[in-house]
């Protein structure tokens, strides 16, 4: 029986091996953990489709399309014995990169560059063009002028990896850690990122929170945390100040009416955001069940395509792991991504008198293409505002 790499997604066309859980030989149960295919986006787990011995096609750190075989499950009791070797014959020669089709993301890229196929070492499977290919050959320099005429020199070599030292470890990057840094990276290139800070006393949103924590969870069956509060006040603040939630497309700018909220999550593979959707419409305890089932999700590697696009607007908490201020990056192709810190105890003057609050830092990252400075902060007043005066957002004042 074919272990066939799964359908991953419309926008997915490839992704790589991740670690084998098992190794060839080894006897399986119908549906044991055998390995996982990382993508772009998410990692797709691949368990065994009945029991047998397993038969490892593709090695880790291989590149895989849909429908491909990477491994084999044999119901013999034995694994499948090498085929007899046959008359020599002539082996074929490798295709040459320019006659493997390109995957869509491959093309896409070489379209929007001018790039020949043929020109672009391919890395993957039979020389296969991968998308970080097409990327290295879209951003390497035009080859210059033909000089005139000089001594020869000897060929440079492209660079090599450099020598790891005797405390240290090269690991390959994960599929999804490249893509974490393309995309930040890509980020930082095409908007004009700017950041506003400004900082809220959490005094009013603590004691609220203090005073109904118990009864919110026996009602709800869910705590209540900071994040549907966060989110509420967001949710109004995109509602007044409409280009905070909007996007560049090309010279148009596209004005969302939805409020899907992108919330930020570490996992042990690095920072996905899924995507709380339609959170103008949520309670805040459908808010926080919903951030909740997203977390677990992400943590268990369960997020769907789906639940990890489309978002409008996005939420980091640094505080959760203790930062006092920072300046995040936007999540593209949004303009906009709020940074929430650590409450620290601060004296503060409030009517004449020096008194100590529980003080917390926010910052709004936002592209100035598309939102003004009076407008970013503006919309940061106004999350201050709703923080501060909890009832606000009750009475939508």
């Amino acid at each position: 029986m074919t272990i066939a790499v799964p359908t991953m997604g419309e926008s997915v066309a490839e992704g790589s091996i991740g670690t084998w859980h098992r190794k060839s030989g080894d006897a399986v149960k119908k549906d044991d953990l055998l390995v996982e295919i990382e993508t772009d986006k998410v990692a797709v787990e691949i368990v065994a489709p009945a029991d047998g011995v397993l038969e490892i096609v593709e090695a880790e750190g291989a590149t895989v399309t849909p429908g491909q075989a990477i491994g084999r499950i044999s119901g013999s009791g034995a694994a499948a014995a090498p085929a007899p070797a046959a008359a020599a014959a002539p082996v074929p020669a490798k295709a040459a990169a320019g006659d493997i089709p390109l995957s869509p993301s491959v093309q896409r890229i070489v379209a929007e560059n001018n790039l020949d196929p043929k020109a672009i070492q391919g890395s993957g499977k039979d020389g296969r063009i991968l998308k970080g290919d097409a990327l290295e050959a879209a951003a390497a320099p035009a080859p210059a002028a033909p000089a005139a005429a000089t001594p020869a020199a000897a060929p440079v070599a492209a660079s090599a990896p450099r020598e790891t030292g005797p405390r240290e470890n090269r690991v390959k990057m994960t599929r999804l850690r490249q893509t974490i840094a393309r995309r930040l990276k890509e980020s930082q290139n095409s908007a004009a990122q700017l950041t506003t800070f400004n900082e809220v006393d959490m005094t009013n949103v603590m004691a609220l929170r203090s005073q109904y924590k118990e009864v919110f969870e026996k009602r709800h069956g869910v705590k209540l945390g900071f994040m549907s509060f966060f989110t509420r006040a967001v949710v109004a603040a995109l509602q007044e100040i409409p280009a905070v939630n909007a996007e560049i497309d090309g010279t148009d700018i596209i004005y969302k009416n939805h409020y899907d909220i992108g919330v930020a999550v570490g996992t042990e593979k690095g920072l996905v955001v899924p995507v709380l959707r339609d959170a103008d419409t949520l309670s805040l305890a459908g808010i926080e069940k919903g951030i909740a089932a997203l977390g677990k999700a992400a943590r268990d590697g369960d997020l769907t395509l789906d639940q990890l696009q489309g978002g409008t607007f996005t939420i980091t908490n640094g505080g959760t792991y203790g930062s006092l201020m920072s300046t995040p990056i936007l999540n593209a192709p949004q303009s906009g991504i709020l940074g929430m810190h650590n409450i620290v105890q601060r004296p503060m003057a409030v009517n004449g008198q020096v008194v100590i609050r529980p003080m917390m830092y926010l910052a709004l990252s936002y592209d100035h293409r598309i939102v003004d400075g009076k407008e970013a902060v503006t919309f940061l007043v106004r999350i201050k505002e709703l923080l501060e005066d909890p009832a606000r957002a009750l009475l939508d004042l």
